[in-house]
């Protein structure tokens, strides 16, 4: 019997000038980028989560602490094929993943096609099995003001 099993994923960063933007495992062209421990790539980070929390194996900081030195600027996609290597030798497979990304700028919207194909090229899915989309802070809060970006993500996996 297939068991489906739904994660929910969120991961969120401050923004900074002179700091390379990472989203969806493409660097995108900007004047701000992520404060993190890793390449602060949201988008992947909240997937993680989502995947680890629909298997029920806790989270990225668990698995990958801030405090492990040998992960510090890490590029996530490598984060991420770790991850899907934990879920798989569960016993798990990937059904879907939808994204939700909060910036204020720059638009991604040209980027989301290039995020896609990097994506499910190491999630070992279909292109067609990934849905991002982006939205504004409408000029409110911290994202409105630019200072920072975050990430939903919802997988579903199959056992």
């Amino acid at each position: 019997m297939i068991r489906p099993r739904i994660g929910f994923g969120y991961d969120i960063h401050r923004l900074n000038s002179g700091l390379p933007l990472w989203l969806g495992g493409i660097h995108v062209n900007s004047d701000l980028g992520a404060v993190a421990h890793s390449d602060g790539d949201v988008i992947i980070h909240a997937i993680m989560d989502a995947l680890l929390g629909a298997a029920g194996m806790r989270d990225i900081g668990h698995h990958f602490p801030d405090t492990n030195e040998q992960l510090k600027g890490i590029d996530s996609k490598i984060l991420l094929e770790k991850t899907c290597g934990i879920i798989r030798k569960a016993g798990y497979t990937i059904g879907n993943i939808d994204v939700t990304l909060c910036l204020q700028q720059p638009k991604i919207n040209n980027h989301v096609p290039a995020m896609i194909t990097t994506l499910a090229a190491i999630l070992q899915i279909p292109e067609t099995d990934i849905s991002i989309k982006a939205t504004t802070g409408e000029k409110l809060g911290f994202v409105g003001a630019s200072e920072g970006v975050e990430c939903y993500a919802t997988v579903l996996l199959m056992h």
